[in-house]
Parts: structure tokens; C-alpha cells; sequence
């Protein structure tokens, strides 16, 4: 008998064609290569999607997010035409229209605020990465009131960053993953930069480095972690000063560094009378001064040749001064700092906070290596070695979704920078366009003319409170108060107050409230009851409170149903996009980068992209920035703007393939050939660093002119790391009396006790949580970075429902099995949910995954659909405003310093509410909503290709 062995085809065709873009999944922007086949009527549909191996953020890694995006361009959620509400706001009641009605209904909304109060235009916009593009339309209609998601997201982190040492983690740094040997993440969940970080830990465990993660959670990262340490919620910052505690009183830490690079060594003024008190002693320049240590006397810290006393002290007149090192050491070195006395609160063992602190300078010091690279410093000193310090760190939303979390994030930047590992090998490394001091960054502006531009840019950063946004009476001049006495340091805005205040009039009315991408009435928002209740609620003449509503979103979300006038966006691989070096780029530590999307298929729907709908509005309203001198429109869409806007001569969104030949990077005239240059180069553009411009980049003569000549500054700007913050202190004399500008009285002690220009920590328990002592959380699942992704076909599959997870003890102390329903109450509201025990989990901490519930009607989901039914947000729990002090004001449950949404404040109380079988859904049940799309089908099918 003959065995005939069979013949396979080992290499498939997989697609007639690769067009190359740029993934939206999550936030990590990777590059991928989507496979294209022909179907029979000639068309070409997106048969698979895999990484780009050519990429610098991915390298051709691909996570399930991403190889599912092809589940979106095909989810029966999708929107497909303009839509007018016809029934009650919340009905979901709508009819399509044409876009050009819906462009006149827009157009007929927003002209007479206009020329009448611009102010009464809310703009805010979610996960959209193109802010400097819709910063640019806000500020030529003229409306103060604009800002993104990073106020409910990351601001502290953002913030607290670019205030201490000119850049942050996540978008604008990464730790040195080829030289790093002990790795510190701080409450990161899985969802952001996950394969950049997947990668990483790959390539540092596989040289044996150590990983510490430090979460309330053993999750993703934390699980693969060599030592976890399950924190307290909300005490990250006083673990944080134990270690600088213990690292200040070995002696372990980098004197020269913090000589050289930090603001250490700057004199402070210590005159307890003196309206100066706590401000640096400057030169007639405004330059803060340092005792040299070669001669004992004054000088400017950047003054050539000069050796920064880290002790130095000088006196003028009865004034003392001494260094900010000094203040650090009398501050930190006091008893309620060291480990004993702060472990009870963050529920970790003095015993192992001192081996930490331990291991980390071991690692830093002991393990300290060389590079064989010349570099030249800012002051002209030369040094024919880069000294590596090999502890990096990183954090995101865990440490910064406190009322603590500016300050918390803070102390941790200054762990960093004691022991020397920022922007030193093996430590965390800028990304460009950063580091930038907090000089070069706008202050925020806010005078609102009508028919005119906004006086400048909506976000920056405040030098004191000569830059708060407040009008001529004192009150607050943006409706989300960012930028007030409030909260003076919100640079990113308050998106998650917008509503409340829109609907309370505080501070004032508006007219319309424009939003994108952000799902405010759902999980977007805390008090999502209450929320709900806001769009929809009237005043005494049985108008809406928030008269107008126009949404954007390329899904039926739970906000659709909520607005007055829908303008359906595309999916992401059918419109362009810009990833721009001017907003949020894809750059590594070793190159400039940006990138764009492009339509690599055609909708077959009627809908526009969101970028492309803005500047059609700006034309039929003849904005200015948007006209030129002749009256004609500038750009007729989005890829038109990319390509021919110019923020400054030769800079624009793109800095690839500039100039007539697209020879040019950074700086140079538009080139007509530019995206198509994108295209074929994989949808990027890199720029190298030299090697001797790879670290130290504030402080390295080699960057600060590569990024000059890259276009990412005008002039060098070197600056020194502020481990005492300046600014701050001039919030806090403002408080005490000295200015022209003052704080509300009931504000006062406040600001005073929150914005110290050194790091502190300070309980964030609110009012009202008597009887509620267990601490809940939520975090992103990795595969679950969007709302988006509950009506993912094969995501749901990972994701499909979220248990409310529960530590050992409070399992047993409740009586509680998995799969037993508990009911979970908070001073503001109460949900029934099922729970499952997690023994790798703080004790008194319960948690689940945000955002995979969703309410009935919504995403094309059936209305059985485990999402809809098991699934919950813990939203309905949290307060956009604090429980009521009884003064009659209305106080935001935010960081009091930069106005960040404190998420993970929350505090419940648990009661075991059933055994299973008496439940059939969690709790509450909302109505269903209408969906102007309808329901999909129960098995979602179709053929690609012939």
C-alpha cells in the first residue's frame, strides 16, 4: 500500500494587498499592516491585520486589541448617517439627515454665540489624539471653554511631570529597557502603552533584571512582577517619602546629580515676614542663584565653570537663605517619614519598605556602570563618560486618580531624581519633543471676545496666579473652573465637570455643549445616574437646562441617545488622522517620530470624519485661522490641513518629508507629496538621535541642538530639575495674604496645606464615608482600552462580563462565594453585583473591570447580552462633587491642586445580597434605550474577498 503524503500550502496568499497604518485600539499607536482583499464588486475589504516589523513603537508586535480592529470597521454599532433628535432627549428618537442640513443646523447653532458670548460653546473632546487640531478650531471660534479628557484621566501625572523635571511618563518618557536592572512600576494597569511594556519586561527579565510592581491589584504587569506589594489605595505618595526617608538618612543618593542638574542647590528665601518668603534669590536677570563652591560666593546656577553647593547658605541683610537641599533634608529626615510610622497606613511592613529602599540603592549605586560616549553639559563642561544609574520607574493612573495624586506623583519624580536615574542609562528617558522646562509650555488664556479668536491657546501651565483664569470680578472665567483658585494647576480642564456645572449655572449658562468621542452619560462619567438626569432635566419654562447638545461618535454609545444633533465619524482605518509631534506623538527615546492614519478603505456609510467635519464648519462659519485674507477657505478637509498648516513658518503637524523634494524633516515648507511620502515609508516618520545626544537630554549641548534644528525649539533651553516647585509657593503666599490676586477666604487654609513646593501626602477621605471603609477600584483591562471594545466580537470573548473581585478576607467575613450576588453601597449609591474571590489583592480593597458593562439598546448589543445584564460600572457609586461640608458650596472630588477626577477615592460598604440563583441581572437596571442603528444580529458573518 502507498501512503501518499498530502501536499499543503505552507504559505497561503493571505491578501491582494498590505496597506500600512497606524493602530487605534489603545493609546500605544502601533504600526500595522492590514491586508487587503478584492470582494466582487471590486471593492476592497480588510481581510487580516497584523503588526508592522518595521515600526519604532512595536516593532511588529500586535496585541489582541489590535489584530481585532477589524471587528470595528464591521460592528453592526456603527453609525450611519447625520442624525436630529425628534423625540425627548434620552429617547432615542432621531431621523437621518442629509449633512448638509445637519452642517446648517450646526452652522445655525454656533454662529449667533459667536458674535454674541463664545464663552456660551463648550467644546470638550475625548481619546481623540488630535487636540492640537481641535485646540486650534476652539481658539478661532473663540471660546474659552475647550479641553480633552486628561483632566478625568491623567493630569496629575502629566502635570506633576512637566512641573518637576519637564517631562512625564507614558507619552513623554520611558524607562532605558537595554540598560535596566531593577524595574519600579506604580499603579499601571494593562491598558495603557501595553506592548511597549510587554516587550520591555520581555527583554529585562530575560537579562535577569528585577521587577517590582507596586498595586492594590496583582494583575498584567503586577503578576509577572518579581515582587509585588499590594498597597493601600491612596497612600502611594507616603510610601514614596519613606523611601526618600531611608535613601536621605543612608546617604544614598546622587550628590553630584543633584548638584549639577537639579535646583538642589538654589537659595530660598527664609524670611518668616518677608512677602519673598520661600521664593529663590534670583540675579537682576531673574536667574536663581547657588553658592559656588570654589569660591564661596554667589552665582547664576547656569554660569560656566560654577560647582553648585548642595549645602550652601547666604545671608543678605537679616535675611537668611539656604538651599533647597537643606529644606528637602529637614523635611524628609523627620520621624514621621520613616517606615514605622507610616506602614499601618499603606499596609506594608516597615521591614520590607527599608529592603526596598535598600535594593534600590544597591541598584543604583552598587551596579552603577559607564558608557565609553563624550557628551558636552550647558555650562561647556565636558565629560568623556555617561554614568549609568540602572533603576527605572513608571506609573500611570493608579498613583494619580487621587485628591492626592499631583503631589503624590511628585514625590515620586523626586525618588527619581535623588537617586539620579533621569535621563541617565538604565534609568527613565525623555521622549521628544520633551524634555521641555515649564517655561516653554503656554500659560492658559481665557479673554473671549465676540467674533473673535480666544486671546491665545486654552491650556498650559500657570507661574502663579497672575495666569488664572478668571475674569475681571474674580469668578471663574471657563465652565469647568479649571485654572481658578479651585484648582489652580488644571492643565488639562476638568471634562468631568462640564455638565454639572453646565447644568447647575455655576459659574455660568451656556448655549451648546459640543462633544467627541466621550461617553458621558455611561462610563465616562462619575454619578452616571445623576448625569443621565442632568442632560435630560428643564428648567421652569420646560427648556432643557443644557439647551443644545451635538455629539459625535462613530458608535451607537450610551451618549448618543442624550443629543440633539449626532455627526457620525468614521472608524479609524477609514478617515485620516495625524499623530503629530505638536499634540501626543509616537516618538522613543531615541528618535523623533510622528505618524498618520489614512482611509485605507472607504466607509460604506454616510459619514465623515470628526477632523474633516470641523473644518467644514469652520468654512461655512468663515473662522478665522481657518480664512484666508481673500475670504476663501483655507483647507477643504482634514488631510487638506495636515499638509498645508503651518503653527509657525516651516513647522506643522507633520515633521517628516517637509520641503518641495519632502527632503526636509522638522522644519520646511508644506510639501503637497507629504502624506503619500507616509504612505509608502509605513505610515511614519523617525528621526534618530545622535549618540551623543542619547541622555541627559535637559543638560546635553548635542540635544538642545538636534531639537533646534528639528524644529522642537526655537533657542536651546536647558533648565534644571524642581524638586521645589516655585510657583506653588507663590499660590500659597497669595494665600497667606501677600499680592494683588486673592483666594477666596473659605479657600485659603487649602491652598495653603495642599501646594507645598516640596512633595507631601495627605489623607484624601472624604466627608460623609463614615460607615464605609473598604476601598474600590476599577481598572482597564488589556483587552478592553475603549468602551469600544464591549461590542467587539472577538474581545467580548475575553471580556464578555466583570464580577466584582474581592480579597480572601472580606470573602470570608461577608460569608461570600464566587458567583453570590453583594450589595455595594457608597455615601451616594448603591449596585447588586456578582463577586468572585481574588487572593492576590489588597486586603481591604475590592475591584473590577471599568467599563465592560453597558446599558440595554446601546453598541448593537442584544438586549440578553451578558454586558447589558452581568455586567456593571462602579460609577454609579462615585460623586463628581464631594458630600456636602454644609457651607452651601459645591466642592468638585478632585486633586485641589490640579483639578485631576478622583476615580479611585471611592469608599464602600459590602453586604452579601443573595445567592445566584435569586438574581438574573446586577444592579440598577436602567430603561433600554433606542438605538438609532438597532440590534445586531446574533452571529455577526461576512466574506472577504472572492
Amino acid at each position: 500500500m502507498t501512503f501518499q503524503q498530502p501536499r499543503v500550502e505552507t504559505s497561503p496568499k493571505v491578501s491582494d494587498e498590505i496597506r500600512q497604518t497606524t493602530c487605534y485600539m489603545c493609546a500605544c499607536r502601533c504600526g500595522i499592516n492590514v491586508h487587503m482583499k478584492t470582494n466582487e464588486d471590486g471593492k476592497k475589504e480588510v481581510a487580516y491585520i497584523e503588526g508592522n516589523r518595521d515600526h519604532p513603537v512595536n516593532k511588529g508586535v500586535l496585541c489582541a486589541k489590535g489584530s481585532a480592529g477589524i471587528m470595528q470597521v464591521n460592528a453592526p454599532s456603527r453609525l450611519k448617517a447625520p442624525l436630529k433628535r425628534v423625540g425627548p432627549r434620552g429617547s432615542g428618537e432621531f431621523e437621518e439627515i442629509s449633512w448638509d442640513e445637519a452642517l446648517e443646523i450646526a452652522a445655525g447653532w454656533l454662529e449667533p454665540i459667536r458674535k454674541d458670548d463664545p464663552s456660551k460653546l463648550a467644546f470638550f473632546t475625548g481619546r481623540d489624539q488630535s487636540q492640537s487640531f481641535t485646540g486650534f478650531w476652539a481658539q478661532n471660534f473663540g471660546t474659552c471653554n475647550y479641553a480633552a479628557h486628561g483632566g478625568f484621566c491623567s493630569v496629575n501625572m502629566a502635570t506633576a511631570g512637566i512641573y518637576t523635571m519637564g517631562g512625564a511618563f507614558w507619552e513623554f518618557g520611558q524607562p532605558d529597557w537595554d540598560h535596566t536592572k531593577l524595574f519600579m512600576l506604580f499603579g499601571v494597569a494593562e491598558d495603557h502603552d501595553s506592548n511597549p511594556i510587554k516587550m520591555g519586561l520581555g527583554k529585562i527579565k530575560a537579562r535577569g533584571a528585577r521587577v517590582i510592581g507596586v498595586n492594590p491589584i496583582r494583575s498584567g504587569y503586577n503578576a509577572v512582577a518579581d515582587d509585588w506589594v499590594g498597597i493601600t489605595p491612596g497612600t502611594d505618595g507616603l510610601f514614596i517619602l519613606a523611601l526618600v526617608h531611608e535613601l536621605m538618612k543612608a546617604g544614598k543618593i546622587d550628590l553630584d546629580y543633584l548638584s549639577r542638574y537639579t535646583n538642589a542647590p538654589v537659595l530660598v528665601n527664609q524670611d518668616p515676614n518677608s512677602q519673598d518668603k520661600g521664593l529663590f534669590l534670583r540675579d537682576d536677570h531673574g536667574t536663581p542663584l547657588v553658592i559656588n563652591r570654589k569660591t564661596g560666593k554667589l552665582a547664576p546656577f547656569d554660569m560656566k565653570g560654577v560647582r553648585p553647593d548642595l549645602g550652601g547658605s547666604f545671608k543678605m541683610g537679616d535675611v537668611t537663605h539656604v538651599s533647597v537641599f537643606q529644606l528637602m533634608a529637614e523635611r524628609y529626615l523627620k520621624d514621621e517619614y520613616a517606615p514605622e510610622a507610616v506602614a499601618e497606613r499603606c499596609g506594608i511592613p516597615a521591614k520590607r519598605i527599608r529592603a526596598i529602599a535598600a535594593e534600590l540603592a544597591r541598584v543604583a549605586f552598587d551596579e552603577a556602570f559607564e558608557l565609553d560616549q563624550e557628551w558636552t553639559d550647558f555650562r561647556g563642561e565636558k565629560h568623556d563618560k555617561m554614568i549609568g544609574r540602572p533603576v527605572a520607574m513608571h506609573a500611570m493612573r493608579g498613583v494619580s486618580a487621587h485628591a492626592n495624586g499631583f503631589q503624590t506623583c511628585r514625590a515620586l519624580h523626586v525618588l527619581q531624581i535623588l537617586l539620579g536615574t533621569v535621563e541617565a542609562p538604565g534609568g527613565f528617558r525623555f521622549k521628544p519633543p520633551y524634555p521641555k522646562p515649564v517655561e516653554a509650555h503656554p500659560a492658559p488664556h481665557c479673554r473671549v471676545t465676540p467674533n473673535k479668536p480666544l486671546d491665545g491657546p486654552h491650556l498650559g501651565f500657570v507661574h502663579g496666579p497672575e495666569h488664572l483664569a478668571l475674569k475681571s470680578d474674580g469668578s471663574p472665567a471657563r465652565i469647568d473652573k479649571a485654572f481658578t483658585w479651585e484648582n489652580p494647576m488644571s492643565s488639562h480642564g476638568l471634562m468631568h465637570m462640564v455638565i454639572s456645572n453646565a447644568h447647575a449655572g455655576d459659574p455660568y449658562k451656556i448655549d451648546t455643549l459640543f462633544m467627541y468621542m466621550a461617553n458621558m452619560s455611561w462610563n465616562s462619567s462619575m454619578n452616571t445616574g445623576g448625569v443621565i438626569e442632568m442632560l435630560t432635566d428643564k428648567d421652569e419654562s420646560g427648556d432643557y437646562k443644557i439647551p443644545r447638545i451635538i455629539y459625535s461618535d462613530a458608535y451607537s454609545s450610551e451618549m448618543v441617545a442624550y443629543a440633539d444633533l449626532i455627526l457620525p465619524d468614521t472608524t479609524y482605518l477609514e478617515r485620516h488622522d495625524c499623530i503629530s509631534m505638536l499634540d501626543r506623538p509616537i516618538c522613543e527615546a531615541d528618535g523623533a517620530a510622528d505618524a498618520i492614519r489614512w482611509p485605507v478603505i472607504e466607509p460604506d456609510r454616510d459619514v465623515r470624519g470628526f477632523q474633516t467635519v470641523l473644518v467644514q464648519l469652520a468654512n461655512k462659519m468663515k473662522l478665522p485661522g481657518f480664512t484666508a485674507e481673500d475670504g476663501s477657505a483655507k483647507w477643504q478637509d482634514y488631510a487638506d490641513y495636515i499638509v498645508n498648516h503651518e503653527r509657525k513658518p516651516g513647522i506643522g503637524p507633520l515633521a517628516g518629508f517637509r520641503g518641495p523634494d519632502g527632503d526636509k524633516s522638522g522644519r520646511g515648507e508644506p510639501n503637497p507629496e507629504q502624506l503619500d511620502k507616509y504612505i509608502k515609508n509605513g505610515g511614519f516618520f523617525v528621526e534618530h538621535i545622535p549618540a551623543e545626544a542619547s541622555y541627559f537630554k535637559p543638560w546635553n549641548r548635542a540635544y538642545q541642538d538636534w531639537a533646534v534644528d528639528l524644529g522642537l525649539y526655537d533657542s536651546p533651553q536647558p533648565y534644571l530639575f524642581q524638586l521645589y516647585v516655585e510657583p506653588m509657593r507663590k499660590f500659597q503666599l497669595a494665600a497667606e495674604g501677600h499680592g494683588d490676586r486673592q483666594p477666596p477666604d473659605h479657600l485659603r487654609q487649602r491652598i495653603k496645606d495642599t501646594m507645598d513646593p516640596l512633595p507631601i501626602w495627605y489623607e484624601t477621605d472624604q466627608q460623609g464615608n463614615a460607615g464605609f471603609t473598604v476601598n474600590a477600584l476599577t481598572q482597564r483591562p488589556m483587552a478592553m482600552y475603549h468602551s469600544w471594545g464591549t461590542q467587539n466580537a472577538w474581545l467580548r470573548q475575553l471580556h464578555g462580563r466583570n464580577p466584582l473581585y474581592l480579597p480572601t478576607k472580606l470573602m470570608r467575613q461577608h460569608n461570600l462565594a464566587d458567583g453570590d450576588w453583594a450589595r455595594v453601597s457608597s455615601p451616594h449609591g448603591e449596585i447588586t453585583v456578582p463577586v468572585m474571590e481574588m487572593a492576590a489583592l489588597n486586603g481591604n480593597t475590592v475591584w473590577t473591570w471599568n467599563a465592560i458593562g453597558k446599558r440595554k439598546g446601546t453598541w448593537g448589543l442584544q438586549e440578553d447580552a451578558p454586558e447589558a445584564t452581568k455586567g456593571f460600572l462602579l460609577n454609579h457609586l462615585i460623586h463628581e462633587l464631594m458630600p456636602p461640608k454644609g457651607d452651601g458650596l459645591r466642592w468638585a472630588n478632585s486633586d485641589p491642586i490640579t483639578g485631576q477626577a478622583a476615580w479611585f477615592d471611592l469608599k464602600v460598604k459590602i453586604e452579601k445580597a443573595g445567592a445566584p440563583e435569586d438574581f438574573t441581572e446586577s444592579q440598577p437596571i436602567l430603561e433600554p434605550i433606542k438605538s438609532p442603528v438597532g440590534t445586531g444580529p446574533k452571529d455577526l458573518t461576512w466574506k472577504v474577498g472572492k
